[in-house]
Order: structure tokens, then C-alpha cells, then sequence
């Protein structure tokens, strides 16, 4: 007997979706996930706009701020006590050169008894020249006098004898009156021959160089042997007292303020030493071509003070308390010097001062400021009256 036997297999089953009756299941749980990671891709680039631009705009903000007004570094000088000083160069000189020269005839050097840089007293002997026809002039001198007394004391011998006679009346009037012009003129005679041998005492004591004064020999400019006469010149330059000085140029404005009594210190080329000094004279005149004068400080002698050296000198020239500004900030135009300040409005405006004293810190300011403003440091130049700025405090 034969049975048809089947055994059914369990047939799968395909589901269709709606949106894709192709797709199985599973795959639709993949496009499920796809579509969230789009959304979530979606929302974060929105969150990245949303950022971007907030913080755009914040920026745009900030920009618009300093687009308000440029900055500006400020400082409020207050007062300072300001000693002002001038700074000037010059020649070293001696304060009071003495020249000496030949003072008589002049004749032969016989011997030079100094050298530069010698201390000498007040008519101390610098050279001789040689005196030897002087000499012998003088003993012929002497010689005369000598002769001229004896005719003296014959005429008094002649006139005391004839008045002894004239009361017997052996001699006359007439005669005494001879003998006493006779003694008279022989004792003139004796007084003209003194003379004379003093006038040649005094040109032989002539041919000594002697110092005028005491103080420091600078050059000597004879030697012996060499002939000299009034007209060779100077032949030792002294420095009186050895006391220097230095003449600082200055520009007229500068001599202006300053006056005898000043202090300065002064200081050679090549060296760091500084010597004090002050002000002893100021030219009573300017140069017309270089607009300057000199203004001579006084020195104490000191080996290193070489007159015709070159030094600078810087010059005391007084104290005042005023605002301090560096010259940044002082700006000047036809209307003269002005600054800067800043008002409580962050307004700029143009003030109009008077400058004094230039230190190596800065100018000060006498008139124009009280010192409790707010005065632009630098840049001012760059700014109009009334702009609107942005403070910023600075150190001066």
C-alpha cells in the first residue's frame, strides 16, 4: 500500500513596511539609527550657528567699543621740587694769565731759573741778562758823585772863609753872593750824579725777569745765550694764584637765566673726575653769527686743570616746584608750547602752558598746569580738540 508522504517545512514569511514593501525588519532598524544621527548632526550644527554667532556679534561689540576713541597713555604729574641744570662745553684757561715780558733795554740771556709748572713768589727773578756794561757804568757814576762832593765842600769851604772876611770888610757883597751860588750849584751837582746813579741801579736791576705776582709758571719761551729786547714778545706766561677757569658757549637764552655765584661742576676730556667751581663772570656781549656768550666758572688750581684743554661743564641753574612732564607730551605750534588733558568726559583738550627748567627727567611746566590733571604722555600730535579718547594710566 503505498502513502504519499509530504512534510511541510515552515515557509518564511517576507514582512513588507509601508515606506519600502522590499525592506525586511532589520533593515529597517538600520534606517531608524540612520535618521537619528541625521537629526543629531542636524541640531549640532544648528547649536555651532547658534555660537558662533553670539560670540560674532560680542566681538562686533567690542570692536564698536574701540572704534569710540583711540588710547591714550596718561599720567597726572602732581608737583616736584626741580633742580634745573645746563649742560655746556668750553676751553680750560688760566683765570688771570700774567705775561711777562722784557721790562727795560734787554740785552743777553745769562740764565733761566724756571720751569712750567714752577711755583714763584711775588718778584721772584725768572731770567738775567747779563749786566756787565751796566756795571761799569754805575762804577763811573759813582765816580762822579764822588767828585762832585768834593767841589761842594771847596765851594762851602770858599763861602765860610769870605764870610769871616766880609765883617772886616775885605770881601764884598757881591763876592759872597758868588760863593753862595758857587756852593749851591756844586751841591746840586752832587744831587744830579746821585740821580743818575740811581737811574742806572734801576736799569740794571730792569735785566731781572722777575714775576709780577705769585702763582704757577704755564710756558717758558727764552733759553740762555738768546738775545731779547722790549719788543720779543712774552717770554713766561703765568697763571695768578694758579687759579683756573673754564669758558662754557652758551646760547643766550641759557645766559639769561644764570647769574654770578652759580655753582658748576666741571669735568676734562678723558677723565671722570669732577671739579666744583662757579660763575665768576658772564659775557656783558653774544655773538652775532653764533648767538652765543661765554660764561667763565672759577676753578681751584688742580694738576689736572691743563689750560687749553677742552671740558663740559653742567651748570646749577635753579629750583623751582612746578609739574614735570617729559618733552613726549609738551607739544608747540604757532600759538606757542600746549598739552593734552583728559576731562571726566574722556575728552581730549588742548591747554596752553609755559615751560621753565629742562632736566635729564623731563621740562617742567610753570604756568598752564596745577598738577592734578590728566595730561596725554604721547601721541598727542595725533589728536584734535575735543576728540574722544581711552585713557590708559602711565608711569612718567
Amino acid at each position: 500500500m503505498n502513502y504519499d508522504s509530504r512534510i511541510d517545512a515552515p515557509i518564511a514569511v517576507e514582512t513588507v513596511s509601508d515606506e519600502n514593501p522590499l525592506l525586511t525588519g532589520g533593515d529597517e532598524d538600520r534606517a531608524s539609527r540612520r535618521r537619528l544621527w541625521i537629526i543629531g548632526a542636524v541640531v549640532a550644527a544648528l547649536l555651532v550657528a547658534v555660537w558662533f554667532f553670539t560670540h560674532r556679534s560680542g566681538a562686533g561689540d567690542a570692536e564698536q567699543k574701540v572704534d569710540k576713541g583711540p588710547v591714550v597713555s596718561v599720567v597726572t604729574p602732581g608737583r616736584t621740587t626741580i633742580a634745573g641744570t645746563i649742560n655746556a662745553t668750553g676751553t680750560l684757561f688760566a683765570r688771570r694769565e700774567l705775561p711777562v715780558g722784557v721790562p727795560g733795554e734787554g740785552g743777553q740771556i745769562v740764565s733761566v731759573l724756571v720751569e712750567p709748572g714752577q711755583w714763584v713768589g711775588a718778584g721772584q727773578v725768572l731770567a738775567v741778562i747779563d749786566r756787565s756794561v751796566q756795571v761799569q757804568q754805575q762804577a763811573s757814576q759813582s765816580a762822579q758823585i764822588q767828585v762832585a762832593r768834593a767841589n761842594a765842600q771847596l765851594a762851602q769851604a770858599n763861602l765860610d772863609r769870605a764870610l769871616k772876611l766880609v765883617e772886616r770888610g775885605f770881601v764884598s757883597t757881591a763876592d759872597i753872593d758868588r760863593l753862595t751860588a758857587q756852593r749851591d750849584a756844586a751841591a746840586a751837582q752832587v744831587r744830579v750824579a746821585s740821580a743818575t746813579l740811581g737811574v742806572l741801579q734801576a736799569q740794571t736791576q730792569r735785566l731781572n725777569i722777575v714775576a709780577p705776582a705769585a702763582g704757577l709758571v704755564l710756558e717758558r719761551r727764552v733759553e740762555p745765550g738768546q738775545v731779547v729786547s722790549g719788543g720779543s714778545g712774552v717770554l713766561f706766561r703765568l697763571a695768578k694764584g694758579g687759579e683756573m677757569e673754564l669758558r662754557a658757549q652758551l646760547g643766550e637764552l641759557d645766559l639769561a637765566g644764570l647769574r654770578a655765584g652759580i655753582s658748576a661742576e666741571v669735568v676734562p676730556a678723558g677723565m671722570d673726575k669732577a671739579f666744583s667751581g662757579q660763575i665768576w663772570q658772564l659775557a656783558p656781549v653774544i655773538d652775532p653769527a653764533s648767538r652765543q656768550g661765554i660764561a667763565r666758572i672759577a676753578l681751584a688750581y688742580s694738576p689736572e686743570l691743563r689750560p687749553g684743554g677742552f671740558a663740559t661743564a653742567t651748570i646749577t641753574s635753579g629750583t623751582i616746584v612746578a609739574p614735570l612732564l617729559p618733552e613726549s607730551a609738551i607739544l608747540s605750534d604757532d600759538k606757542g608750547s600746549f598739552v593734552y588733558i583728559v576731562d571726566k568726559e574722556n575728552k581730549a583738550r588742548r591747554r596752553p602752558v609755559k615751560t621753565g627748567i629742562v632736566t635729564g627727567n623731563g621740562v617742567a611746566v610753570v604756568e598752564g598746569l596745577s598738577g592734578n590733571e590728566r595730561v596725554v604722555l604721547r601721541a598727542g600730535g595725533f589728536l584734535q580738540p575735543d576728540e574722544t579718547v581711552q585713557p590708559r594710566s602711565a608711569t612718567n
